[in-house]
């Protein structure tokens, strides 16, 4: 009998992946990729579900090995939902990045829960699902009168595949402004607003929702009896298949990368928490709080590189001789949001050496953010970031007391995807561990890129 395979759909905010997973050898056979992009609305800028469901269709029909495709395993990117009339039809995909949520931000902030009870920072745009929300609900009453289910990012997705309705709790968890971590509950904005009842019941990441509908199967040729799981958030996937491999009482931190860089502490102290930094409390597929803090390491990484050119030695070292350097921020979010990002000693660089300055402000963040959660232990990178040795070299130097691992590959939540599908035995990839960048001078260069953002 032919082995079974994954199919793992992550939709993040750049970029739509489909990668088919071997669960005996935990090899990825191959991938199909798809950019994103953002559409204009008839009240906001949207995730454009319907192209994404188109190439879906596409990438599932087209994948190897197809008829050994046993379970399809949903993972989305944060702060998005989409809303379903009576007959099921899509009516709102917000995008978090549009300007148009601010309108309601006095009117908001004064009803939404406090960040002690919620711990979900106040965020710009639509940052804060909850945000979202209301703004539809009173900006738009007739629109948000025809919704009738909530469907969050990585469920939506699991729904179009098995057309069963559920909610799950790490995207409702995810800065959300929806919902309690240390009481596992809807917020009280939530209730009051009558929001909880839009959302389908609760079910845990690695629930089996059922087969794949008559529709999908017809349109793709996977097996009729191909199951869906319910799905989870995207860095909360990185976090899962580090959490499940350590004994989860130990002190680790996960640092998952791509448009977001997301630092995740466990057994780190939530009281350590501050909404003006952009620190929360993750909930991870378990329901237990997590200490979180993030900035988009991804977006500002491009910005500041302004190239695909990577970085190298020479041209890291030759940049923290010359104190070249970018100050925070290039983007929503983050422990410096509201700040413009600018160059220092930045003229005429090369490609190469521009790639150097956003790795030296990427890592130096994330330290940064290490330092803010109190994290102990290791320090475990997943993602692009696990691709660029220097990162992780710059990290393990500003971290002598911390080992810092590189995950192989771009990341791809092949663990976590196997767990969720019901192969909790898939091997284990192995890490590579991170040499400290050997710069006497990096210190330096770190203690000046500190006093400046301290300006």
């Amino acid at each position: 009998m032919s082995q079974p395979l994954i199919a793992l759909l992550d939709i993040g905010k750049t970029n739509a992946k489909l990668c088919v997973i071997d669960p005996q050898s935990g090899a990825e056979i191959r991938g199909s990729r798809r950019a994103n992009a953002v559409i204009q609305g008839p009240v906001t800028r949207e995730l454009d579900v319907h192209a994404i469901g188109e190439w879906l269709l596409e990438a599932l029909r087209t994948a190897p090995h197809r008829e050994r495709i046993r379970v399809i395993v949903p993972v989305a990117h944060g702060a998005a939902a989409v809303l379903l009339d009576r007959d099921n039809r899509v009516i709102a995909a917000p995008d978090y990045e549009d300007p148009c949520f601010e309108q309601v931000n006095a009117t908001y902030r004064a009803q939404r829960d406090s960040y002690e009870s919620s711990c979900s920072p106040d965020l710009p745009l639509g940052l804060n699902l909850g945000r979202q929300l209301f703004f539809l609900q009173d900006a738009q009453p007739e629109l948000f009168s025809r919704a009738a289910h909530v469907l969050l990012y990585p469920q939506y997705w699991a729904w179009r595949l098995s057309g069963v309705m559920v909610s799950e709790v790490t995207s409702l968890g995810c800065h959300s402004d929806l919902w309690l971590p240390r009481e596992a509950s809807f917020s009280k904005l939530a209730r009051h607003r009558g929001w909880s009842d839009l959302f389908p019941p609760l079910r845990l990441a690695n629930d089996v929702l059922g087969p794949i509908s008559p529709a999908i199967a017809a349109a793709t040729g996977l097996d009729a009896q191909c199951q869906v799981t319910c799905g989870i958030h995207d860095s909360n996937a990185s976090y899962l298949k580090f959490l499940i491999a350590r004994d989860r009482e130990e002190p680790f931190t996960v640092i998952s990368s791509g448009t977001w860089t997301v630092v995740m502490s466990n057994r780190a102290d939530l009281s350590r928490l501050r909404e003006d930094r952009d620190m929360l409390a993750s909930v991870d597929a378990f329901g237990s709080p997590v200490a979180t803090a993030r900035f988009m390491g991804g977006r500002e990484y491009e910005t500041i590189a302004g190239s695909d050119t990577r970085p190298n030695l020479p041209a890291l070292l030759n940049v923290i001789e010359r104190q070249a350097m970018a100050l925070p921020a290039f983007a929503s979010g983050g422990p410096f949001a509201g700040c413009q990002g600018r160059l220092l000693n930045a003229e005429n660089l090369s490609g190469s050496e521009r790639a150097s300055v956003a790795t030296l402000y990427v890592g130096l963040t994330s330290e940064l953010l290490i330092e803010m959660l109190g994290a102990e232990g290791d320090v475990l990178i997943d993602g692009p970031l696990a691709t660029n040795e220097l990162f992780g070299s710059v990290l393990a130097a500003c971290l002598p007391n911390q080992s810092v691992w590189l995950s192989p590959g771009d990341g791809g939540n092949t663990r976590a995807a196997c767990y969720l599908a019901g192969f909790p035995d898939a091997p284990t990839q192995h890490m590579s561990a991170a040499a400290p960048l050997a710069a006497k001078s990096l210190a330096a260069y770190r203690d000046a890129w500190r006093r400046a953002i301290s300006r």
